[in-house]
């Protein structure tokens, strides 16, 4: 049984996935969608009950627990992450420790920018640099207009509840730095990015790119883009289009064979 690990990104928790990992596992999966460190738990508590230390969180922290997640693993796993998540996939793809790997709206390596007035602002309002370590708080209000800018308020305040949290600055500030950093020249393991048209933190323009800056032409960097969704495509009316369409990809590439450099843990 093929195993798909579930990435999620700022602002989430594991429970975001909750409706993918129903989907994959009764397509035959094993199913695994860890936490980020200081992102166990309910969303509601995480929310009323800030962990202590959430603003020290690095993007280094949460790429070494997902790594040995996946190197405990009997073979490479299918990796789906979402906006950091997405990201976070294309640094263990590099690695070579993925068999496959799906980026969704995902943030973008080596510093690529989206001259987009919904990506700059979002982006200097989390990385501002005059915050020093204070977590970024987030409301309704925000994630409305940022995640869930397609969708009508009730179903954005329930969407909410269910499932935001806040977060830690350092780990968008990290992703734009070095440890954001990938070589989208060398050979590595089938890609498939998803871009949402109306997504106010990562533009669809800026997914296509990230897709077309892998040169290698013998490996698989695919794009897909989904019309009316904005950031909360894993999670809004239609995410089961989304996951259909990962589901069809992925079994179409299941019997290429892939040099991937996995090492096993001892």
């Amino acid at each position: 049984m093929k195993t798909i690990i579930f990435i999620h990104g700022m602002f989430q928790n594991p429970k975001s996935w909750n409706n993918w990992v129903t989907y994959f596992t009764n397509k035959g999966y094993n199913c695994l969608a860890p936490a980020w460190p200081k992102h166990e738990g309910e969303p509601e508590d995480l929310r009323n009950y800030p962990p202590e230390g959430l603003g020290d969180l690095r993007l280094n922290n949460i790429v070494e627990n997902i790594e040995a997640l996946i190197r405990v693993q009997d073979e490479p796993p299918i990796l789906i992450g979402h906006s950091v998540g997405g990201l976070i996939v294309q640094l263990m793809v590099a690695k070579g420790l993925a068999d496959m790997g799906v980026a969704i709206s995902a943030v973008a390596p080596n510093t690529m920018l989206a001259f987009d007035w919904g990506f700059m602002k979002n982006s200097a309002l989390i990385a501002n640099p005059f915050k020093d370590n204070q977590p970024f708080y987030t409301d309704p209000e925000s994630f409305h207009e940022s995640f869930c800018n397609t969708m009508s308020i009730e179903d954005s305040k329930a969407a909410f509840e269910e499932t935001a949290t806040h977060d830690s600055r350092n780990v968008l500030r990290d992703c734009m730095g070095e440890d954001g950093e990938i070589d989208t020249g060398m050979p590595h393991s089938p890609l498939l990015f998803i871009g949402a048209e109306k997504d106010e933190i990562i533009p669809a323009e800026l997914c296509k790119r990230n897709a077309e800056a892998y040169e290698d032409d013998s490996s698989i960097s695919d794009y897909k883009e989904f019309p009316n969704r904005g950031h909360w495509i894993c999670g809004q009316d239609g995410w089961e289009d989304v996951a259909a369409y990962i589901a069809e990809w992925l079994q179409r590439h299941k019997t290429i064979k892939y040099n991937v450099k996995y090492i096993a843990a001892n």
